[in-house]
């Protein structure tokens, strides 16, 4: 990967890559691609772990919350996920729903990796109501809910950095064998106009991300959905948490074998990369696309609000092991205070209906 990308940057009358091109390489290439090799992501295994690994009650919670909307409201029972990983979510939703419901489900994945793509077949019975998708143009128009757990967080971002009171655009460019930084006079419009635009003003000496794949991302969903709720599960920070000097080093950061990398530069195409997402603008330009916000809980309280105490089983096996007992922890695992839920947030949004946020969970 590394040979490959310093062709690109040598190639380059600047001799520069900007930070969205890095990420974009280095996480998306068809061969060299981080998201795109056949190697472990997801799980002990891996390098990360998400909340619908920790058990099957994700999914299934989810599944349960949405076919209650579905019969009291009419909503259409389709479903499209965004980047489902291997496939643990939709396996989790689908038995969910065919165990407990007989309207039928039609569920697409979006999955541009060949690599997630080939895990989900062996864990999922792909068909006419089950099908995976590399575009939203295969469904567009597109009628039900769009869900993505983690997926915004991994898209490519611009970094930005004030030094000297002077807006700096930081690229990335070669010296030796190294990847390093190079910070140049911020000219690109696209960034000076999201910083104004979401009243972005940075301190001395602090850097942010500004992602402008999220812009089109929202761009491409508005465009596909018809009728429906958007369903979107990530960690970010709101405008003034992004201004807090906590964050003046902004959010990028790489994880490799659960181990925190704080310079992404290192492994190119090894470890995931990810940057918090903008809240407010997520849901701005949502706003601005026809996607009209809804509601913004924490995600243990998103789960709270779906019901998912009436799962916990009372027993009293003393076996630690038994399927009831590890139901049981992982439910606590999502909801507890400290828990992983906590540092996620659940995003709703809605196209051509106006529910109010007690109407999805009255049927809970």
């Amino acid at each position: 990967m590394i040979n490959f990308l310093r062709n690109i940057i040598v190639s380059r009358s600047s001799k520069m890559l900007s930070y969205a091109e890095f990420i974009s390489l280095v996480l998306y290439h068809p061969i060299y691609g981080y998201y795109m090799r056949k190697r472990i992501k997801i799980g002990s295994e891996g390098d990360f772990i998400t909340s619908s690994n920790v058990s099957d009650i994700y999914g299934r919670t989810i599944a349960k919350w949405y076919a209650a909307i579905v019969e009291e409201y009419g909503i259409n029972p389709q479903i499209c996920e965004l980047g489902a990983g291997n496939g643990r979510f939709a396996k989790a939703f689908i038995d969910e729903w065919h165990e407990k419901y007989r309207q039928p489900l039609q569920y697409y994945i979006l999955e541009t990796s060949p690599y997630h793509r080939e895990l989900q077949r062996k864990s999922l019975s792909f068909g006419e109501t089950v099908k995976q998708i590399e575009s939203f143009d295969e469904i567009t128009p597109f009628s039900g809910l769009v869900f993505s757990n983690e997926l915004f967080d991994a898209l490519p971002v611009h970094v930005v950095e004030k030094k000297q009171g002077q807006l700096f655009e930081v690229m990335i460019g070669m010296e030796g064998n190294e990847l390093v930084e190079k910070a140049v006079i911020l000219q690109n419009e696209q960034l000076l106009s999201f910083l104004k635009k979401y009243q972005l003003t940075l301190n001395e000496g602090q850097r942010i991300e500004i992602p402008l794949e999220m812009e089109r991302f929202l761009e491409n969903i508005a465009k596909s959905l018809e009728k429906g709720l958007v369903v979107t599960v990530d960690y970010g920070y709101t405008t003034e948490e992004w201004m807090d000097i906590s964050r003046r080093n902004g959010s990028l950061r790489g994880y490799y074998k659960h181990q925190l990398v704080k310079n992404v530069l290192e492994r190119p195409g090894e470890m995931d990369i990810t940057s918090h997402v903008h809240f407010d603008a997520l849901i701005q330009k949502g706003e601005e696309v026809g996607l009209h916000f809804l509601s913004k809980q924490r995600q243990d309280e998103f789960l709270l609000s779906t019901g998912i105490l009436n799962e916990l089983t009372e027993h009293h096996d003393p076996n630690p092991f038994s399927q009831v007992s590890k139901r049981n922890r992982a439910i606590r695992s999502l909801i507890m205070p400290g828990s992983m839920s906590s540092f996620f947030h659940v995003i709703m949004q809605q196209k051509g209906y106006s529910f109010k946020v007690d109407d999805l969970f009255k049927c809970s």
